[in-house]
């Protein structure tokens, strides 16, 4: 049974052929969120798995999920781990369902709720803190290099001069307002690259990716393989130039594995996902 009646991983036959569980190894989910991949693995008779999350709600839900396996916990953030020796390690760099759906995270502005976006919620900072006091500089620094918003500027002078704010909607409202009217209401909410900009930016989300990207190669046996699935194409980047960089490393996917036609249809959260794996020498 699902725990949150809602969770699909992302991409599972290709984890499953680029990790290639066998009895008797050893893995890391370095990002377990609600178990869904973990579970895949575990599949596997005889199969021992370490996983990682910052989330402690996503913790317990994984937990859960996984009750009965063999399963080591770690919690805390995937780039801050001290490392072990994995046959396989695994990072879904997406945000599970468990933000998106509950209004309460303050990650989707589809539904009214804090703006929150804190994945560790024992941490201070939230995306209020930078809305309501960043300057409009750092504003149009943050939407752009994190969100590639194409209306940065605009959005930030808006935001300044409306704020404070303290709910999803009425940011994501204002955001829609300040962009030319050709593009409020196309397929692509305006807001959405702002959103991801602030989650990015609350998370320290590639400062850590970067971290676990040079650390993770040195935690695998020889012939051992770390498979990494982005959401966006500064995490992609990140992880295409680290694998290319990292000599230890053999690139076994020349191009990202991408969702099929029918995963898309079925869990359209899916759709910009891009899988990037590769093998210690």
């Amino acid at each position: 049974m699902i725990p949150d009646g809602g969770h699909i991983p992302v991409l599972p036959q290709a984890v499953r052929d680029y990790l290639q569980p066998q009895a008797g190894e050893h893995f890391l989910d370095a990002t377990v969120g609600l178990g869904g991949h973990s579970e895949l693995l575990l599949q596997t008779p005889h199969i021992d798995l370490t996983a990682i999350d910052r989330d402690a709600q996503a913790l317990v839900l994984a937990q859960q999920r996984l009750r009965g396996y063999a399963v080591t916990w770690w919690p805390g953030n995937y780039g801050d781990y001290p490392g072990g020796e994995f046959d396989g390690i695994l990072a879904d760099l997406g945000v599970s369902s468990l933000h998106l759906d509950r209004p309460e995270r303050g990650f989707s502005f589809r539904q009214a709720g804090p703006l929150d976006m804190r994945m560790d919620q024992g941490q201070a900072r939230t995306a209020a803190e930078i809305i309501n006091h960043a300057s409009e500089v750092d504003l149009v620094a943050l939407f752009s290099r994190y969100g590639e918003a194409p209306f940065a500027r605009r959005i930030a002078r808006s935001i300044v001069q409306k704020r404070p704010f303290s709910d999803t909607v009425t940011l994501a409202e204002t955001i829609r307002q300040a962009v030319p009217p050709a593009v409020r209401y196309g397929r692509i909410h305006p807001a959405t690259q702002v959103f991801q900009a602030l989650r990015v930016a609350v998370n320290g989300e590639l400062d850590s990716l970067e971290r676990f990207l040079q650390r993770a190669p040195a935690w695998l046996k020889p012939g051992g393989r770390l498979v990494v699935i982005s959401f966006h194409s500064l995490e992609d980047r990140l992880v295409k130039w680290a694998f290319r960089r990292d000599e230890r490393l053999e690139i076994l996917t020349p191009k990202p594995i991408t969702p099929s036609a029918q995963e898309q249809a079925e869990n359209p959260r899916s759709r910009s996902a891009k899988l990037r794996a590769a093998r210690r020498w």
